[in-house]
């Protein structure tokens, strides 16, 4: 299963069914998981530890170092799950001994040409990044979260699950939960409705997040809204998620 033209480090450790194309590189440190599918001309170096049944399609670079001007070599390293789909021309960096030290991506995301996800950012599953998406460092993105064509996200913000960016969009404060955004600056648009109906929400979860979404969203919640949001949370588990999403953010969410 591995063409001849390939290069393995004979350190680097392949499961069962790995299938590596030609001129592709797997350098030391490197491990593959079952029936894992690597196109030709993919380079994949380590510390990077790879799941079971990914497919990476060709010029694709996986586990490079950081570009972080402070990093100096350290033994940092990639972490990826099961199921995952990097298209062409990907760029995936290894984390920095100044941030978690890991890059960590879960199972079941997407990742299209040329997209970028750079050092110490953690992406959870089920998550779809479009045509030239790109995280900077430390960014989170959360489950079911999707990031349209050339989107970008400033250091540090946080995706919440669920949520939907459109294309071009500037993303430099937290997006909470079920919320779309828009616009060359990201700006809230409303809630995800019809992915979440996609996802078997309920009507009513929808109808709870409308509401939540317009008092403290939409406009600078006052004390009142933050009593009534609390009130709603006590029946419904999406409304509690949301609110304790935007009492954590650390840069602020978009307004």
């Amino acid at each position: 299963m591995i063409d001849v033209r390939a290069v393995i480090d004979p350190s680097a450790k392949l499961g069962e069914g790995v299938f590596v194309g030609p001129f592709s590189i797997i350098g030391p440190d490197v491990e593959i998981g079952d029936h894992t599918w690597i196109g030709p001309h993919v380079v994949i170096n380590g510390p990077t530890r790879l799941g079971a049944h990914n497919r990476i399609f060709q010029f694709a670079s996986v586990g490079e170092a950081p570009q972080d001007l402070k990093y100096n070599g350290e033994p940092t390293r990639l972490e990826m799950g099961d199921r995952n789909t990097i298209r062409e021309n990907c760029t995936i960096h290894r984390g920095t001994a100044q941030g978690d030290g890991v890059t960590s991506i879960g199972s079941d995301n997407l990742f299209m040409a040329t997209v970028h996800i750079a050092h110490d950012c953690h992406i959870g599953n089920h998550v779809i990044m479009a045509n030239a998406a790109s995280l900077a460092g430390h960014a989170v993105v959360e489950d079911w979260a999707i990031l349209s064509g050339f989107s970008v996200v400033h250091q540090f913000c946080r995706i919440g699950a669920h949520s939907f960016a459109g294309g071009f969009t500037k993303i430099t404060q937290d997006i909470p939960p079920y919320v779309m955004v828009d616009g060359a600056r990201a700006r809230p648009i409303g809630i995800n409705k019809h992915g979440l109906k996609r996802r078997n929400f309920t009507e009513e979860s929808i109808r709870e997040l409308h509401r939540v979404f317009k008092l403290l969203v939409r406009n600078r919640p006052t004390k009142e809204n933050w009593d009534e949001a609390e009130e709603m949370a006590a029946t419904c588990n999406e409304v509690r998620f949301f609110i304790d999403f935007i009492r954590a953010s650390q840069r602020g969410i978009v307004r």
